[in-house]
């Protein structure tokens, strides 16, 4: 069954006064690309709208099938993110990504020759996991803006889900298990439990003892139905994003916010871009739509690829504090890829400060003016001839909850 593009009410929180605006260049995009509604731009500059890619199908639904829309233009996470420069420095060479999701389609032209598939993952009737590997590692194509964080990135595919999409934390466990028996430094986890679990602390455990990131949504998805709750639950935790040492990510749209109805995690390590971003599908070169913290995972984990590809020495826990120490300082820190493989912290890594409180208030995006640039620009000091840039006195400011996470220094 062909998923039709569906209208998308605006649901964002009230900003703050004097708490930051989004850039000129940001904010042409969001008009360009009409986020309001599942978005793309198409050659021209017109409007185009992309059918949306559902967490989880139906009983018998068909499978999501190829979109024939192609989206062309800069989607706005990449302008958010600086993926043009990072992949000056880093595209992720050498590092493979699990994705514990619906599978990841073997098919997928942007991802063609480079995919791992455990046992059935090959096989992705949803299209979730093609569209998360697809935000790492996508390759560039000609005429397309579009391309993963670390286009030069591995994946091993994992299902987490039965063949509808329905995760569970025993499937999930076996997911990260085997991605780290498959030799992945990285290992994104779309689907977030109310639950706490033996399978999944095991499976965590066993990541960090073999030197495994595990990136994590730190909430669960938006229904495919949009189904408005008739109170917003208060903040909690989620898992395995709320275990120790796991990297929990939730999403933000172009201005920095969340929809007034969104589930929020009592804590968060990061934010990044998670609400109309733009992928592939499972076939073909058409383009999908999609909103979650499932895909601000994806982001992240791509950009944890960028880290351990540019700086193969880092352990886990030091790649995932330099995301963290790099990010734009706020609330939750906003995720920053371009940072996080141009910048040099003191010793090569940033120790983690005291846990902070909560981190479930609105996060905003920076504002990107020529101002703020200058003002950003003297907090990294280029190094003499060097080309890197010298990340001056920032951990202080962005490392959110520090040991309570279990990002502890580790000397190597």
């Amino acid at each position: 069954m062909t998923h039709a593009p569906q209208e998308r009410p605006a649901r964002r929180r009230p900003r703050p006064a004097g708490r930051g605006h989004v850039s000129a260049a940001l904010a042409l995009t969001a008009t360009t690309l009409v986020l309001a509604a599942p978005p793309a731009a198409a050659a021209g500059g017109q409007s185009v709208r992309l059918p949306v890619m559902p967490a989880r199908l139906a009983d018998g639904a068909d499978c999501t099938a190829e979109s024939t829309t192609t989206a062309t233009a800069t989607p706005w996470e990449h302008q958010s993110l600086e993926l043009t420069p990072a992949a000056r420095i880093s595209q992720g060479a050498g590092v493979k990504v699990g994705v514990v999701d619906t599978g990841v389609s073997t098919g997928a032209p942007a991802l063609a020759g480079r995919v791992d598939a455990l046992g059935p993952a090959a096989d992705d009737c949803v299209g979730h996991g093609t569209f998360v590997a697809g935000l790492i590692a996508a390759a560039p194509v000609k005429g397309v803006a579009f391309h993963g964080v670390a286009p030069r990135a591995g994946i091993v595919a994992a299902r987490g889900t039965d063949e509808r999409g329905t995760p569970s934390a025993a499937q999930v466990a076996a997911g990260i298990r085997g991605a780290v028996d498959a030799g992945a430094e990285v290992v994104e986890v779309s689907a977030a439990f109310e639950t706490r679990s033996a399978a999944l602390d095991d499976a965590v455990a066993y990541a960090a003892r073999h030197d495994a990131l595990i990136v994590a949504a730190a909430v669960p998805d938006p229904p495919d139905d949009a189904t408005a709750a008739a109170s917003t639950p208060a903040p909690r935790d989620y898992w395995p994003a709320a275990s120790p040492g796991v990297l929990g990510v939730v999403d933000v749209d172009v201005q920095g916010a969340r929809p007034d109805d969104a589930l929020s995690p009592a804590h968060a390590d990061l934010a990044a871009p998670g609400d109309g971003v733009v992928g592939v599908g499972p076939a073909g070169s058409g383009h999908f739509v999609g909103s979650g913290a499932s895909f601000a995972a994806a982001y992240t984990a791509g950009a944890a690829a960028l880290v351990r590809s540019a700086f193969p020495d880092l352990s886990a826990a030091e790649a995932a504090r330099r995301l963290i120490a790099t990010a734009y300082p706020d609330d939750v820190p906003r995720l920053d890829a371009y940072a996080a493989v141009a910048s040099v912290t003191d010793g090569g890594t940033a120790a983690a400060p005291a846990a902070a409180g909560r981190n479930d208030a609105v996060v905003r995006l920076p504002d990107r003016t020529p101002g703020d640039r200058a003002t950003r620009t003297a907090l990294l000091v280029a190094a003499a001839g060097a080309g890197t840039v010298l990340l001056v006195g920032w951990a202080a400011l962005a490392v959110p909850r520090g040991r309570a996470r279990g990002w502890r220094p580790t000397h190597r």
